[in-house]
């Protein structure tokens, strides 16, 4: 093994996800390429690394990177360029310059020992010169954790996130238990987790491993948006990845129940497990839905028709006379049939009545939807509900619930086939005695992304009122995409021949014909006959992530023509995806603690990016080490490095990430997938997110097939079965 030591000048390639780099070390007058996996690399940095020569047919000889340590910088030049490297956030080459100048070879020194000397520098204040203390101390330690860390194969993306989590304590935390990895750190999951227990010697037969391996199965099939998993299957599912007896894995279940970490409770047709958060939620939903329906306000006589000149269908009278009479009532209804009129209607007549009225929806999207319609205020229901932090500001949690419930006689909910379990659970704690509800919602849409099949779980129990709105209206009737949608709906072929209406289909034969249709589609042809650009009015949906019209290649692609790399566009390379000024991002997870800052009224801050958002990323500075979005064209983002991983580009979102949204203009691909993807409901999910126009670009034949398969993805969820044995008792 031979050994080499010298400065990193040029990191020429490097991989953020697995760490492999391609770097320049100068070796006292060589400059040599050094190949390998790092778990830390700056500029200006000292290494002595141990390796093999080997030569490169293409690059010539190089050294492989076996191991290697870091050694503090030993010359004057290797200082400033350390430093200026930027790992520092606020130090770049020019403060480095100034800080070599002043101190020397005691720079580094200065920085940890002697931070309020750095005040003699010319743009060092007292702020930051703690800040750069704080910085300097917290590579240190977050070096040598990603050292350890690398040895079982966890790359430094993964190793910032943990050390975030752990801190100093991070080596001890995981060699006592690495399996908490996969409940405490975002992006970690069981296999990591099993991947560094196994290397660090823990037993196959682990009670840790045991436990985390049920909890990690019972977690996937929340992922994949059941409440609950019938306790058969998990047994064979955790024996799988696991490898252990059956038995040992029943142990482990009931001991996690007597522990009060799960819950097993006898449904109809199995045993079946939850995680005990969700046990709670799909018991609190029904328990609170029955109080509802059997909490019936006093009934209000009103006249219902010939309202402002409005004659209503006998539906939509039906709903608004259901609204007056019970505490609680579904109305449900495609695109065209009045959900809006109704819901206006019902308004007024409350209002006018004296009742206060509040207006929600799950999303931003959806509830300035909501608001353009009825002309009043509508909140998301996180808002609504107040979610935000309490005196520990990582203590996060709604707000108002039945402790300190909603002020209001009646509350209107959208998009309610967007609401999961655990969503509708703290809403309806919130919601005090007497409150009339009004659930309103498409059931023929895809269901959550959440857990829960809640609206249409409530619609089939027959515990609450259900008004189905099903005449198409005139106006309506001359939309294209309500026509269609109606169709689709209805098990039929959608008409794909009137090219004067406003749902065109572009045949294409291969993926490659459509991606680069698409293209054209978005860049000339649309914006040129619509009038929509791409970032304000035309979105790209697409049924899968994978494949040549999936949404991971047509964002490669559509970022290529509609925003290629300039030199006064920065960018950020992060694991495969670069991020670049103008670039077109969705929020990917739920973050309640991230900060905004309004740029049009200045005074005006908050907290809260949500799954789905969308925005156009404003700045990246690679010296302070974060990048800037811009929401709603108004709410001010600043994401670090470190959370990047929340973000994706969204030229192209998946249909089911679309849902709640309301787009202009909607293209999607209509070609080859998998039959679980290519179904009826989710082509009328993808149809009724166009407000103006609808384009599918493909063979006719996918559009056929989608239409014939209504195959629908079975969801584990107790919530029909619970109300409906309440409305059974109550009978």
């Amino acid at each position: 093994m031979d050994e080499i030591k010298g400065v990193i000048q040029d990191i020429v390639f490097r991989n953020e996800q697995n760490g492999y780099s391609v770097v320049d070390i100068e070796c006292e007058d060589d400059l040599v390429t050094v190949v390998g996996y790092f778990a830390f690399l700056n500029l200006g940095e000292m290494i002595k690394a141990e390796g093999v020569w080997i030569q490169h047919k293409d690059y010539g000889m190089q050294f492989k990177m076996e191991s290697y340590a870091v050694v503090t910088p030993a010359s004057l030049i290797g200082i400033e360029k350390y430093l200026g490297s930027g790992f520092i956030p606020g130090v770049g080459p020019s403060i480095a310059k100034k800080l070599v100048e002043k101190f020397g070879m005691d720079t580094l020194d200065i920085i940890q020992y002697n931070p309020e000397k750095l005040l003699e520098i010319e743009g060092i204040g007292k702020k930051k010169a703690d800040k750069m203390n704080e910085a300097f101390q917290e590579q240190k330690e977050l070096r040598d954790i990603m050292i350890f860390l690398e040895q079982y194969g966890v790359s430094p993306t993964y190793a910032v996130k943990i050390y975030k989590a752990y801190g100093i304590n991070t080596i001890k935390e995981i060699k006592e238990n690495p399996y908490r990895l996969a409940d405490d750190v975002f992006g970690i999951g069981f296999k990591m987790a099993d991947k560094i227990a196994m290397s660090i010697g823990i037993s196959t037969s682990s009670e840790y491993r045991l436990a985390s391996g049920a909890k990690y199965m019972i977690n996937y099939y929340h992922a994949q948006g059941h409440t609950y998993v019938p306790r058969d299957i998990l047994i064979e599912k955790t024996q799988e990845i696991l490898d252990v007896d059956k038995d040992d894995i029943d142990n482990t279940l009931m001991a996690l129940f007597l522990e009060g970490k799960i819950s097993i409770e006898k449904l109809e047709d199995c045993q079946a497990v939850y995680s005990t958060t969700f046990y709670k939620a799909e018991s609190g939903v029904c328990r609170r839905l029955m109080q509802l329906a059997r909490d019936v306000p006093a009934k209000i006589d009103a006249q219902v028709e010939g309202r402002d000149g409005i004659i209503l269908a006998p539906n939509q009278k039906k709903a608004v006379e259901a609204t007056l009479e019970n505490g609680i009532v579904i109305i449900t209804g495609g695109p065209g049939t009045g959900k809006t009129t109704t819901i206006n209607t019902i308004i007024k007549i409350l209002e006018e009545k004296g009742l206060s009225v509040l207006l929600a929806a799950p999303t931003g999207r959806a509830a300035k939807r909501m608001q353009e319609a009825t002309g009043k205020e509508a909140k998301t229901i996180h808002r609504l509900l107040e979610y935000g932090a309490g005196d520990d500001e990582a203590d996060m949690f709604f707000q108002k619930n039945e402790d300190s419930p909603l002020e209001v006689d009646v509350l209107i909910i959208d998009e309610v086939s967007m609401v999961d379990i655990l969503l509708m659970n703290n809403l309806l704690k919130a919601i005090p005695e007497g409150t009339r509800v009004v659930l309103v919602g498409d059931s023929d849409q895809l269901p959550s992304v959440g857990p829960g099949n809640v609206l249409r779980d409530m619609i089939e129990s027959g515990m609450i009122p259900v008004v189905k709105l099903n005449e198409i209206f005139r106006q309506a009737e001359e939309s294209l995409i309500v026509v269609n949608a109606h169709k689709i709906n209805n098990g039929e072929h959608p008409i794909l021949s009137d090219k004067n209406k406003d749902f065109f289909f572009v045949k294409a034969e291969s993926g490659n014909n459509i991606v680069s249709t698409i293209i054209d589609l978005c860049s000339h042809r649309l914006p040129k006959f619509t009038g929509y650009d791409f970032y304000e009015g035309i979105q790209v949906l697409s049924p899968m992530r994978k494949g040549e019209c999936g949404v991971q290649n047509l964002n490669i692609k559509l970022q290529e023509k509609l925003n290629p790399p300039a030199d006064d566009k920065k960018e950020k390379v992060y694991r495969d995806m670069v991020f670049r000024v103008g670039d077109k991002v969705m929020q990917v997870k739920n973050n309640y603690k991230l900060k905004w800052q309004s740029i049009q009224d200045f005074e005006k801050e908050g907290e809260g990016v949500f799954n789905g958002d969308i925005g156009l990323i404003q700045d990246i500075d690679g010296e302070e080490q974060y990048m800037e979005v811009i929401f709603d064209n108004d709410k001010l983002v600043k994401y670090e490095y470190s959370n990047l991983d929340e973000l994706e580009h969204a030229y192209a979102l998946t249909v089911h990430k679309s849902q709640g949204s309301e787009f202009p203009v909607v293209i999607m691909p209509a070609t080859y997938g998998a039959p679980m993807l290519l179904t009826r409901n989710l082509l009328y999910t993808a149809l009724t997110r166009a407000k103006k126009l609808v384009a599918i670009v493909g063979h006719e034949k996918y559009i056929k097939q989608m239409v014939d398969n209504n195959y629908i993805t079975k969801r584990y969820s107790g919530l029909k079965q619970r109300l409906a044995k309440l409305k059974d008792m109550y009978e």
